[in-house]
């Protein structure tokens, strides 16, 4: 039994010891030590505000807006590859709309498509109770916007 006993522990001391020895190695990201190199914040008394910020690792931001309701503003970044990226955006009743050279855009609207719409507009539907010209007003817009 003795022998068991000392076997088996043998046996366990010989495992760890050949098990994969692992250094905890701390990566440092030099983006985690990036500083705010300029700031500022307005807000003024009517619910208006506007900010800008820049950070040592070349992040530029602006935003300017009226409280929650809406906003317009900026910002850009250096990717990982290299590129100089930038968003333009809107955020308002019609939801955040952003753009920038490297994001996808739409397709263009057919023009059967309008051409379509063009014929509910001048002949709206009498029979359907829920109909609204001003919904089909506001598609239209949206997409010529595209």
């Amino acid at each position: 039994m003795i022998r068991f006993v000392f076997a088996s522990a043998a046996l366990l001391v010989a495992a760890v010891a050949a098990a994969p020895q692992y250094q905890h190695q701390q990566q440092q990201n030099p983006e985690a030590h990036a500083q705010i190199v300029r700031y500022e914040n307005v807000l003024q008394d009517d619910g208006h505000y506007n900010y800008q910020y820049e950070t040592s690792n070349g992040i530029v931001a602006n935003e300017e807006g009226l409280g929650a309701h809406s906003a317009n503003g900026a910002f850009s970044y250096t990717g990982p590859d290299g590129v100089l990226y930038r968003v333009v955006y809107v955020a308002d009743e019609n939801g955040f709309r952003p753009e920038g050279a490297h994001l996808p855009t739409p397709p263009p609207t057919p023009e059967h498509v309008f051409k379509t719409l063009e014929q509910i507009r001048a002949n709206p539907p009498k029979d359907q109770k829920d109909f609204s010209l001003e919904a089909l007003d506001a598609t239209l817009a949206r997409l010529r916007q595209h």
